[in-house]
């Protein structure tokens, strides 16, 4: 897919001189920064997986205590 991306003057500048030191186009050094971004964007697995596992309380006793903090309101 083709799209049209505005640069202002002094980023285009910089991205052609880091795509000539690089020896790449304009188009790659786009692509590979827009896959890097996208990556940070989507946790991994690794990072939300067993997220609360240093937690005291089971699965059942946080859903109970949860459940309390809702009827308090």
């Amino acid at each position: 897919m083709r799209t049209i991306v505005d640069l202002p003057d002094r980023e285009r500048d910089q991205l052609d001189l880091l795509c000539r030191q690089q020896g790449m186009s304009r188009a790659e050094a786009i692509r590979q920064a827009l896959r890097l971004w996208l990556q940070q964007q989507t946790p991994s697995h690794a990072e939300v997986f067993g997220l609360w596992r240093d937690r005291s309380e089971g699965a059942l006793e946080l859903q109970e205590a949860l459940r309390q903090e809702w009827s308090e309101h």
